[in-house]
């Protein structure tokens, strides 16, 4: 008789084969059915509730899976993709998981027939080589020399990538804004060098671009009112030095004989205080920020010598006027000269909304910007943020990669089309994989029909006869009911884009397919509690 081999943990999950692949495949479907619906400018929104009971209102699909809390193994891999999506290229998140979706939904019958995964896995990645070429062989390049053509590539790109979300009625005022802003920064388009603020209260339609530093007033003590508000060619101290008068208690214990002795250390403390403000004041410095609190002697010091000053200003703040106006931040005043102090053209306090902001404007060093938010609600602000950071993406990446193809499933239905034909040359079963792929592609086009509430059999039928007739960039016209040539429409969306869609969506079907078993350790915690001493 055979012994018993015990190899697992008591309690451990275990389940392999054919089932496994599926069962994992209709956990990813489960996943793109809650994005499914936000895809698109007639995409719908969908409203989250965290534990905390914090809402949060978004159609970006990067946004909705990072707040589902998703606990399936397999169904986590197209959260990723979608985080990676987000943080490669700002756009096309929804899509993305789409694509997986259906790719693994095209994939399925083949699975229940028998096809082994790694012969369907080498279809695929074919598939996705051969569209990767063609995006790259069929995308239009402008010209990059033409200042006004550059600027209108980028522009539409933006308003592209704007129409599918909440802000899509101000797109063309919103695109103009974010090129603005893109092009203000250097060469390498650093995205921390945008700062994003939200001002409760106004239209949407005040939103404004500083070209420059700007951030919202910190806590102030009496005499702070005295100070001038305006500046220009100021000199600017950046510290992260505590200018105020610590009780001795704080930091430890003195033992005194008499009164004069208690004095002389009273007196010390003002001393080094002291001796701090006047070495800002003597540096030639019109503008202290510090990241620690300026107390009140402080304030009233810098209001009695025509100085402005801030405290708690924070860090991300602090460094981008760091990085825009030059100069260091400065953990001691022993040593200020010019070159450790920063400068700009002008600055001024200034009232936005319900807030008092501190702007700094034509900053010498780094080229940088603030977008100032305005709205009604808190998430309507807080969509609009994220709306705008993926619109800055997508310029950026169009500024540097400057392809573009049309969107609206224009470009989808001419790879299906390509990857037909394409498959009708290849002979054994890589011909009908390759087919299913370009089946699948169609999804986007469909789904943008669906939920725009149009009848999508009938504008497919139409875009298939379209492209078999040579119209490359028809695709889905969502304001007619009808098809157009999206790239007539200026629906342009930069092809780096759907090449990481294809492929990020191509390697998760890939690892969903090549998983044929799945092990779950149980948690600790679920068997007998050990003996302890505790209390009973």
């Amino acid at each position: 008789m055979q012994p018993q081999i015990i190899l697992l943990k008591e309690g451990t999950e275990a389940s392999q084969g054919r089932s496994q692949i599926i069962s994992n495949i209709n956990a990813c479907q489960a996943i793109v059915d809650c994005v499914r619906t936000t895809l698109g400018p007639r995409g719908m929104d969908k409203l989250m509730v965290d534990m905390g009971g914090k809402a949060t209102i978004s159609n970006d699909g990067a946004t909705i899976m990072k707040l589902l809390d998703v606990v399936h193994p397999a169904a986590k891999t197209l959260v990723d993709i979608a985080k990676s999506q987000d943080a490669e290229v700002g756009d096309g998140t929804t899509s993305v998981v789409i694509l997986a979706g259906e790719f693994l939904k095209q994939m399925k019958p083949f699975v229940e027939e028998g096809v082994h995964s790694q012969i369907i896995i080498r279809g695929v990645r074919r598939a996705t080589q051969l569209a990767v070429q063609f995006i790259n062989e069929i995308a239009e390049k402008p010209k990059k020399d033409d200042e006004t053509e550059l600027r209108q590539l980028l522009e539409k790109c933006a308003a592209t990538a704007m129409g599918s979300k909440l802000i899509n009625q101000q797109k063309d005022f919103f695109s103009k804004m974010v090129v603005d802003a893109v092009l203000m920064l250097d060469d390498l388009l650093p995205l921390n060098m945008i700062g994003i603020k939200k001002v409760p209260g106004g239209a949407l339609e005040d939103t404004l671009l500083v070209a420059g530093v700007a951030f919202k007033k910190t806590f102030s003590y009496a005499g702070f009112e005295m100070q001038p508000k305006q500046y220009t060619d100021p000199k600017i101290a950046l510290l992260n030095i505590e200018l105020e008068l610590k009780a001795e208690r704080d930091n430890a214990e003195v033992r005194l004989e008499n009164v004069e002795e208690y004095q002389k250390v009273v007196d010390a403390e003002w001393t080094i205080l002291y001796d701090k403000l006047e070495k800002l004041h003597l540096s030639g410095a019109k503008v202290v920020l510090s990241k620690l609190p300026i107390g009140d002697v402080a304030t009233q010091y810098f209001a009695d010598r025509d100085m402005f000053c801030a405290g708690r200003v924070p860090d991300e703040d602090l460094k981008r006027t760091m990085k825009a106006c030059g100069g260091s931040i400065l953990t001691t005043v022993a040593d200020l000269g010019d070159s450790v102090l920063g400068t700009c053209q002008h600055f001024e306090e200034s009232q936005i909304g319900g807030d008092r902001f501190n702007l700094f404007k034509g900053c010498p060093q780094a080229k940088t910007c603030t977008i100032i938010i305005r709205g009604g609600a808190e998430q309507f602000m807080e969509e609009t943020e994220r709306s705008l950071h993926d619109a800055i993406m997508i310029v950026r990446r169009a500024k540097k990669n400057d392809a573009v193809v049309a969107g609206g499933g224009a470009i989808e239905m001419e790879l299906s089309k390509h990857l037909r034909d394409v498959s009708r040359t290849i002979a054994g079963k890589e011909q009908m994989l390759i087919s299913a792929i370009a089946r699948a592609l169609e999804v986007i086009p469909r789904q943008l029909c669906d939920n725009a509430g149009f009848d999508s059999t009938n504008i497919l039928n139409k875009l298939r006869q379209k492209h078999a007739q040579g119209n490359r960039w028809m695709g889905v016209d969502i304001l007619n009911e009808d098809v157009a040539d999206n790239m007539e429409k200026c629906v342009w969306e930069p092809s780096l884009v759907k090449i990481n869609a294809l492929s990020a969506a191509s390697e998760a079907t890939c690892l969903i397919l090549s998983v044929d078993e799945t092990i779950k350790n149980p948690k600790s915690g679920e068997g007998p509690a050990p003996p302890g001493r505790g209390r009973r």
